[in-house]
């Protein structure tokens, strides 16, 4: 007998987690305008937690971009000490071992401990995305950060890490957006977005789902944030993000359009002329030209998706919302036009694009 109370007991041990996140949860007479204010004022509430982030996207693997693949193709599980914007640290476990992302003020140092590796990251306008990017704080924030009043709908409440949790919907305007819907799950009390679940067009299949199992509001000690390496620590520079950036110094600047595919062009300090970016908050498209080192081993990448649209001189690949278009014109240099939006849309934005010229 005793030992049948003992596995009743580890079954309802077990499944603590899915009873706790089926209790019910009362909703709040919170406007969706006034819910995303606070999670735009929430940016500085300092925590700590875990959280977990799956995703579904088959982006194509070339050797430069591995771990950005990986980081949304897999479930991806962190452990945070958030003090704020630029004092904070992530943590990826796996089964293997910790890899470590501390970032502070001009940048951030990713340690690999099994590998004793300690890389250097200063920060940049076009950085290439990292484990801190897919929490549900930053990815939140981010994908809420210019959506506009009509963009947004309350859809109820759920419990999230043991939290009551206010849902808010957007809904892109963009027709040229690859995605149908973004939902935010956002704690009641703080602001801090819970969980964030990404949709696009086609399918049912939800391409990014991140969320907090876990959540505590106290602020993290400064001692467990920092970072410098130990004695031993084989030590490098990361240059992966300055790959676009020193193309697009090279190439010769041309006259990009204002709009392309009805989305207006933005300028961000740092990004050469010769780069594009186009959109806001959830629909975004980025046209830049690209190291030929680069092009052909994206290219061999793309072509080998059963879903791949090639012709004579482009080829363009949908991963969920995330569309890559890799163009080589006759006698002019590689570019790449990527972002959330549809592939007609990849196609007709690259038919307004002049030559981006040679390099110099």
């Amino acid at each position: 007998m005793r030992w049948s109370v003992v596995g009743v007991l580890v079954v309802l041990l077990a499944s603590l987690p899915a009873l706790i996140g089926a209790l019910p949860v009362s909703d709040a007479a919170v406007s969706a305008h006034d819910l995303r204010a606070a999670v735009l004022a929430s940016r500085t509430v300092a925590f700590s937690g875990y959280a977990e982030s799956a995703g579904g996207l088959a982006l194509p693997v070339t050797d430069q971009l591995t771990s950005v693949a990986d980081l949304f193709s897999d479930r991806t599980t962190m452990r945070v000490w958030w003090r704020g914007p630029t004092d904070n640290r992530v943590d990826v476990v796996t089964a293997t071992g910790e890899t470590g992302t501390h970032t502070g003020t001009g940048g951030s140092w990713t340690w690999e401990y099994e590998r004793a590796t300690a890389t250097r990251v200063a920060a940049t306008p076009l950085a290439l995305p990292a484990p801190p990017d897919l929490l549900p704080t930053a990815l939140g924030r981010r994908l809420l950060s210019e959506a506009t009043d009509a963009e947004l709908t309350r859809i109820g409440a759920r419990r999230v890490a043991g939290r009551d949790a206010l849902g808010l919907r957007l809904t892109p305007a963009e027709k040229a957006s690859s995605v149908r819907r973004v939902d935010v799950w956002v704690d009641r009390a703080s602001g801090l977005p819970l969980q964030v679940q990404v949709l696009g067009t086609e399918g049912s299949r939800t391409a990014l789902d991140t969320r907090f199992l876990d959540l505590d509001l106290a602020t993290p000690s400064a001692r467990t944030t920092a970072f410098s390496p130990p004695p031993g620590a084989a030590v490098r520079v990361g240059k992966e993000a300055e790959v676009v950036l020193e193309a697009g110094r090279r190439i010769e600047p041309v006259p990009l359009p204002a709009t392309l595919v009805g989305l207006p062009r933005r300028h961000l300090d740092g990004v050469p002329a010769a780069i594009g970016l186009y959109g806001r908050g959830v629909t975004l498209l980025t046209v830049a030209p690209l190291p030929e080192r680069l092009s052909d081993g994206l290219y061999d990448s793309l072509v080998q998706s059963p879903a791949a649209i090639v012709d004579d001189t482009s080829v363009r690949v949908a991963a969920g919302p995330v569309g890559l278009m890799l163009v080589e014109p006759p006698d002019e240099d590689p570019y790449i036009l990527t972002g959330t939006v549809t592939l007609d849309a990849l196609a007709a934005a690259a038919a307004r694009l002049p030559g981006l010229g040679s390099a110099r």
